[in-house]
């Protein structure tokens, strides 16, 4: 993609109006990891740069300030302060796009590939994609069920969260019935809060919309709003008081019987990694996984196995922790979570298949386009017998 430097919001309105293309805006930050990633993986990729230059003026424009900001960076500071606020920027990367006379059109969120990039992009020069002209449509009153379901959608992948949860609302209400998979989706993407009308539906029929998204997934819900709303402010992170554990069990006994053991159990797991009490956590965790091992993601596996790898001497807690690495990456071939797996391997004194695994792990991630200085340096390790944590 080619950026326009040394130049100003209104000489790239003149150039955007003089060549009849849209303008593409990357509101992005200095500490943001999945900007990073798009400025260093996929703007470069010839095939983005063929469908954004020849549809768009390109402009990158940072929404923080550093120290080391250039005379540039410091000239859209203004600029840059008006647009985030006028289109309520609040999530980075943030991409905002203008048509050729300078109306804001089209908007997304996040980081993505180059395939979904190039879709967003798409998106913003079709008049029937346009994310402000559906709300334009909106607010003209446009209440037809279809309209609904994508505005709503719409309004979430352009991070426009308080508006989308609005219009799903609306849209749930058209319907007869809410136990299919497209409506389930919807309720459970628009579920944040024990106050949201999807919240009782998932607690006391979650056997039923189980049977329609997959064992487990409305508990998935349901128990994070939990945490979020009944333990995680009782904590104390901050404090070095412990939590009054009897008091927060009591409550969630008496609200939510059914998920207060679970809840529980993990919230204790949270206490000592947060806190660094890695005495408490190796025991926390095991009990944990050992009953609702399940339920935990390839991210919480590899998190919590990693945390084993390097906080925990017990090597009864090294092989349970086995267990779950080598899960979190058996559908996806993660490099990051194999490398996890071979260190538990070394760390428990299987040298030979440690070596082996951390080889695979270097391998997937060279093909994964990925650093993999850091894996040969953990193989140079294992194989001279050095410690690796």
């Amino acid at each position: 993609m080619h950026f326009e430097h040394n130049t100003s919001w209104e000489k790239v309105l003149a150039k955007a109006k003089a060549e009849n293309k849209f303008i593409f805006v990357d509101c992005f930050t200095t500490w943001c990891g999945p900007c990073k990633m798009m400025s260093n993986n996929i703007f470069p990729l010839e095939e983005v740069g063929s469908f954004y230059n020849k549809n768009f003026i390109n402009i990158k424009i940072q929404l923080d300030t550093t120290k080391n900001d250039n005379d540039e960076v410091k000239s859209w500071f203004a600029a840059g302060k008006e647009i985030a606020t006028k289109y309520n920027v609040q999530a980075f990367p943030t991409y905002l796009m203008f048509d050729p006379s300078g109306q804001i059109v089209h908007r997304a969120v996040g980081s993505s590939d180059a395939k979904a990039f190039i879709a967003k992009g798409a998106d913003a020069i079709n008049p029937d994609k346009q994310y402000y002209g559906l709300k334009r449509q909106y607010e003209a009153g446009n209440r037809n069920e279809a309209f609904l379901y994508n505005m709503s959608m719409a309004a979430s992948d352009a991070y426009d969260m308080a508006f989308a949860k609005k219009v799903s609302q609306e849209y749930l209400l058209t319907q007869k019935d809410l136990y299919t998979k497209e409506n389930l989706e919807m309720i459970k993407k628009f579920t944040g809060s024990s106050k949201d009308p999807g919240f009782a539906l998932l607690l006391n029929n979650g056997e039923k919309a189980d049977a329609v998204l997959g064992k487990g997934e409305s508990g998935k819900v349901v128990r994070q709003i939990i945490l979020r709303e009944e333990v995680y402010p009782k904590l104390g992170l901050k404090s070095t008081t412990p939590p009054n554990w009897d008091d927060i069990e009591k409550t969630l006994k008496n609200k939510y019987p059914l998920h207060a053991n679970e809840v529980m159990l993990y919230s204790k797991v949270v206490y000592a990694q947060q806190k660094g009490n890695w005495n408490d956590f190796g025991p926390a965790v095991v009990a944990y996984m050992k009953l609702y091992g399940e339920h935990a993601s390839s991210e919480q596996m590899n998190s919590f196995a990693w945390n084993i790898f390097e906080n925990c001497d017990d090597m009864a807690c090294v092989e349970s922790a086995l267990e779950w690495s080598k899960k979190s990456f058996a559908k996806t071939n993660n490099h990051m979570f194999m490398d996890t797996y071979a260190n538990l391997l070394y760390k428990s004194g299987k040298k030979k298949e440690a070596i082996e695994w951390e080889t695979k792990a270097k391998d997937h991630a060279i093909k994964a386009g990925a650093d993999a200085k850091d894996y040969t340096a953990t193989l140079e390790k294992m194989e001279k017998g050095e410690k690796t944590w």
